[in-house]
């Protein structure tokens, strides 16, 4: 099968990202997540712009971010089909680098609302903690294309995405498993809510160009976040992802996040970075390209910082 020239997209993603901007102005209402856009950028169309519409999915494990966290797996081997033990029955090590660039904004007749469409990257690889030489497990690399849009405070993100997913050298060499060439593209559409502080979304994903081809091709989505602002700069936050697919016969994934979250900024005129550490706990298929067939159970903790 015939596929685009992936490792183009990687490096373009990449140059994108390092791309510094700058402007200056007056800051939009912040949203259900705190500021979004930077000052200088809420009117007219705007090239290359800083900031997106859509808040990121809290307790999403595969949302485009940057983040460490440690976990505690359960996976019986008689629910997978790699290797003879429960691959992620194990102390593991996760690990997410991603983020996105925006490329193009049309600004509403509102601060803060608009269209944008933008890049974005990232590579979510999970490490078996258990080993002398914390063996890589898995690896998934996802590129794609966001279309997002705000209007008040409903909003919206419209994804063309493309993942593969690799198994560790180390994993490999261990266990000799029957490897699974997993790839696909997906398009994906969620719409989100926010009331006050908090936000409730839904959506689904159409894959296709996929492998192995007999992968099946829907997956529907619920969520919903709630935030408590204590100070300028913290937040307690509490949030609940769920994912069922139609290849593991619509049997529901649970994310579930709850921790604080801290933004600090020198320029008042821009959004801050914002960090996060997190309560962490998951229930259901892996979210893990080469495990996508286990019934996984995970807890932990993790920090999630924003580029």
């Amino acid at each position: 099968m015939t596929r685009f020239p992936i490792s183009l997209i990687y490096g373009l993603a990449l140059c994108l990202l390092l791309t510094p901007v700058s402007v200056h102005g007056q800051l939009p209402p912040p949203t259900e997540c705190g500021p979004r856009l930077h000052a200088g950028e809420t009117t007219g169309t705007v090239p290359f712009p800083q900031g997106d519409f859509f808040c990121p999915l809290i307790a999403d494990p595969k949302e485009p971010r940057t983040f460490a966290s440690f976990l505690r797996g359960s996976a019986p081997a008689e629910n997978g089909e790699l290797g003879a033990v429960g691959a992620l029955d194990t102390e593991v090590g996760s690990i997410g680098i991603g983020d996105g660039f925006g490329l193009f904004r049309w600004a509403g007749s509102r601060p803060g609302d608009g269209v944008q469409v933008g890049v974005s990257a990232a590579v979510f690889a999970q490490f078996d903690l258990a080993t002398s030489s914390f063996d890589l497990l898995n690896a998934d690399y996802v590129v794609g294309i966001p279309l997002t849009l705000r209007r008040g405070e409903f909003s919206s993100r419209l994804r063309l995405y493309h993942q593969s997913s690799h198994l560790g050298d180390e994993f490999l060499i261990r266990e000799e498993p029957e490897r699974i060439n997993l790839a696909f593209e997906s398009l994906e559409l969620i719409l989100s809510q926010a009331l006050g502080r908090m936000r409730v979304y839904g959506g689904g994903e159409f894959l296709f160009n996929r492998e192995p081809e007999d992968l099946d091709v829907w997956l529907a989505r619920l969520g919903a976040e709630g935030r408590l602002r204590w100070t300028d700069a913290l937040d307690a936050l509490a949030a609940v992802d769920m994912k069922s697919s139609q290849e593991q016969d619509w049997k529901p994934a649970w994310s579930v996040r709850i921790g604080v979250e801290a933004g600090f900024g020198v320029d008042p005129e821009h959004p801050p970075r914002r960090w996060g550490l997190l309560a962490e706990y998951y229930d259901g298929p892996s979210p893990y390209g080469q495990f996508y067939r286990e019934q996984v159970r995970f807890y932990g903790v993790g920090l999630q910082i924003s580029l």
